[in-house]
């Protein structure tokens, strides 16, 4: 596990969003492909606004999510919404290679167990990811996956419906975290000394069921990529 301070919020998305470049130009090179796991919030979307002036084989990137809120298409509170606003809609993706989450208005309707079994059966095949970015909240939380939850202790399946998050909105699909941890990086990103304490407390080692982000970790490298008010208590 390495930790990365930047001076502010906007220096780590740029610095982030040059990384990931690298990361995913690495990929293109060695297998001519490259895959992603994308995350909401500020910093998340700060990130994906920064990537768009990269030079990369756009059409030979594969965008997964970490998780999603169970709304209907073009919610603007969905991470997909937010992310073909950041960056989706100005690069040339290929369509056929974005993977979004189904909302609750798409073939499954208002059933996220249904969504999230799709979702880990189009994930089935998918023996890792290049890069997968996260978010972290003030109480530990990553993806959707919120402390003593039942996504938490999920060990089974690969992608499951959340139900009463403890912030809105109060359903969600995520990923569990053994599938985060099939991505060959895992990046933790988060800003702000609200999140100081969940940082200490996951570096420090603490338990996956109190604070998940602590359980989010790669198979080749595990980045917590942070400012120095995040970092405030490490």
């Amino acid at each position: 596990m390495t930790v990365i301070v930047h001076e502010n919020a906007e220096e780590l998305a740029s610095a982030t969003a040059d990384r990931l470049a690298a990361a995913l130009a690495s990929a293109q090179a060695a297998r001519g492909t490259a895959s992603a796991v994308l995350t909401g919030g500020r910093t998340g979307n700060a990130v994906l606004a920064a990537l768009r002036s990269a030079t990369l084989d756009w059409s030979s990137l594969d965008i997964y999510w970490g998780d999603e809120r169970f709304l209907p298409a073009g919610d603007p509170e969905r991470n997909e919404t937010q992310a073909r606003e950041a960056l989706l809609d100005h690069v040339p993706v290929s369509p056929a290679r974005v993977h979004p989450m189904a909302p609750s208005d798409g073939e499954f309707g208002d059933d996220p167990d249904a969504a999230a079994e799709a979702y880990a059966v189009l994930l089935h095949d998918v023996a890792s990811f290049d890069v997968c970015l996260l978010g972290v909240g003030e109480e530990g939380h990553t993806a959707s996956v919120f402390p003593h939850s039942p996504a938490v202790a999920e060990t089974a399946r690969a992608v499951v419906a959340v139900r009463d998050c403890p912030k809105p909105p109060p359903t969600r699909v995520s990923l569990t975290l053994p599938t985060i941890r099939r991505a060959e990086r895992v990046w933790l990103m988060t800003a702000g000394a609200a999140k100081a304490e969940a940082v200490a407390a996951a570096l420090g080692g603490a338990d996956e069921a109190e604070l998940p982000a602590a359980g989010a970790r790669g198979r080749q490298e595990t980045l917590w990529l942070v400012d120095k008010a995040a970092a405030g208590e490490y």
